[in-house]
């Protein structure tokens, strides 16, 4: 599933979902390749009742698709603890080991994070703009990579939350680099975009 360099996510619809669900496609096939599930306690389903999704810890766990309904191996995790104003979200492989980690930037227009390494070098910029949900993953000047909504007709957008976007990666990129760049395409909707 890490090995490719474009991926299809569809987010699974639901007018009051407390949880996200998202199958990652193959964009030319439309063969499912992964999921990837929000895994919370049922207390912090409770909580996001009340208080803002955006705020309270939550875990995304990506799996590989062995079949239509059969979930294989765990690819990586994205994990945010409690939040204020900025927010850091850690990406595990599917060892439990950091690959990396997201920090929002404080003040930017259009909203932005940065993408660092565990041993806190900053390998990424992701950039976009929130109302039209098109995202650039930069290098410097460099563009390694883009976030590109999908849109899904005008009944699905004004009665769901839910998104399809795709996730594209210019270039070879190592195995690590790769599954940074994917799950921070997964954080730009599951951990920073959805209000609650």
């Amino acid at each position: 599933m890490l090995n490719r360099t474009t991926y299809f996510i569809r987010e699974h619809l639901g007018l009051l979902k407390l949880s996200d669900a998202y199958d990652i496609l193959d964009p030319e096939t439309q063969q499912q390749i992964g999921v990837a599930k929000e895994e919370i306690s049922g207390l912090m389903k409770a909580l996001r009742l009340v208080v803002n999704k955006q705020m309270l810890p939550t875990t995304i766990n990506a799996y590989e698709a062995n079949g239509p309904e059969e979930i294989g191996a765990l690819q990586f995790s994205i994990k945010r603890g409690f939040t204020l104003m900025r927010s850091k979200v850690k990406v595990l492989n599917g060892q439990g080991e950091e690959l990396g980690y997201f920090q929002s930037k404080l003040f930017s227009l259009g909203g932005a994070f940065r993408v660092f390494t565990p041993d806190d070098r900053e390998v990424a910029l992701v950039k976009g703009d929130w109302k039209g949900f098109n995202f650039r993953f930069l290098r410097g000047e460099e563009e390694i990579g883009t976030v590109t909504k999908q849109w899904g007709g005008v009944g699905k957008e004004l009665f769901t939350t839910a998104d399809n976007y795709v996730v594209s990666l210019n270039g070879a990129q190592d195995p690590a680099m790769n599954t940074l760049l994917l799950a921070a395409g997964l954080a730009v909707d599951c951990v920073y975009k959805e209000n609650k």
